[in-house]
């Protein structure tokens, strides 16, 4: 009874890391982004998230607050953020003026997410921070910071963000452990769990955000969102296939050598360990046909009960990313046009 509801009301997200693809280019990618997330706000999701990555070949959402402005500037209802900041990268006071200043312009439509990983290697970390070296143990010390210049200012404040005090950016916390969803809920913000490349620990994270969570003036209660590989295509066999650019971008990441996204393949030469690994990573993904898409998503929300899911689709041609994001829209909303006495008897 309990999987059609689900499926009919949940909110349905994007996350975007502006992947190139091979031969293709950083332009490409860009106007892919934009393309997708005027396609996605048509469709009635809810928002559009971009993530910070760095020196990462084939990833091209370094500079992520300047592509969420791009995003936003292009659209016109869909929310759209980050997916993270990683926090530890920035002083706070830089991130606060960047997400007042997008908040300014786009009012009402911008979400700050936060992540305490680098989003790249030890080498771009020390290019990044310069002199400053954080592993994230200060990561509590850095939101709270944040939330001070981007909230209402008090006599004893002498450093503001000009713009950003006031604002008020929604804030949400990113993790693939329980260090931010257990901050999250202590916090009593929305926690988002990276689900899409680190599905292991799902569960236990969000049993511990939601024994943690404390009301707060944000929430009144959790909000779970999480992040899920879901590729839909016309069938389960065109689906499998499609699925092998993810596949082989994981064993691609796992074997040291990211790149541009490489195109689908009937034969992956790996390892029994590097199927493991890749199965561990991508352990999460939903694909197929729009049938057993929809039983396998709604086998999932049963078990996570998420409030939201921020869905990740790489395939190598954009036109069956578009479809599969289209694909999935239909799913809900034939579920939303399944009549609910129907629903009661387990039709």
């Amino acid at each position: 009874m309990g999987n059609h509801s689900r499926l009919r009301n949940i909110p349905l997200s994007v996350l975007d890391l502006a992947h190139v693809r091979r031969d293709g280019t950083v332009a490409e990618a860009f106007r892919n982004s934009l393309a997708l997330a005027q396609h996605a706000e048509s469709l009635g999701y809810e928002r559009f998230w971009l993530a910070e990555h760095h020196n990462i070949q084939g990833v091209a959402c370094s500079a992520t607050s300047v592509l969420i402005g791009h995003i936003a500037n292009g659209t016109s209802k869909i929310r759209v953020g980050s997916g993270g900041i990683m926090l530890p990268n920035h002083s706070p006071l830089v991130i606060a003026e960047q997400f007042g200043t997008l908040e300014s312009l786009f009012p009402g439509r911008i979400d700050l997410g936060l992540g305490r990983a680098p989003g790249g290697d030890s080498a771009a970390m020390r290019a990044l921070r310069g002199s400053f070296h954080s592993g994230g143990e200060d990561f509590p010390e850095q939101v709270e910071e944040l939330r001070r210049y981007l909230g209402k200012s008090t006599a004893s404040d002498r450093v503001h963000a000009y713009p950003g005090e006031g604002t008020n950016v929604p804030i949400y916390l990113l993790g693939s452990s329980d260090f931010s969803a257990r901050l999250a809920g202590v916090l009593g913000l929305p926690f988002a769990f990276a689900a899409h490349f680190q599905p292991q620990p799902l569960l236990p994270a969000l049993r511990i955000y939601r024994s943690a969570f404390r009301p707060s003036e944000v929430l009144e209660k959790p909000y779970a969102m999480v992040g899920v590989p879901i590729l839909v295509a016309d069938s389960d066999e065109r689906a499998q296939f499609l699925a092998t650019t993810p596949i082989q971008m994981f064993l691609n990441l796992i074997r040291g050598v990211p790149g541009p996204m490489p195109p689908p393949s009937r034969n992956i030469d790996w390892t029994a360990d590097e199927r493991e690994m890749v199965a561990a990573k991508f352990g999460a993904a939903i694909v197929g046909g729009p049938e057993r898409v929809a039983a396998r998503l709604s086998a999932f929300l049963e078990q996570t009960q998420a409030d939201e899911l921020i869905v990740v689709a790489n395939s190598y041609d954009f036109e069956d990313r578009l479809r599969s994001y289209e694909l999935l829209a239909n799913l809900r909303k034939q579920a939303e046009e399944t009549p609910r006495d129907a629903a009661n008897v387990g039709v």
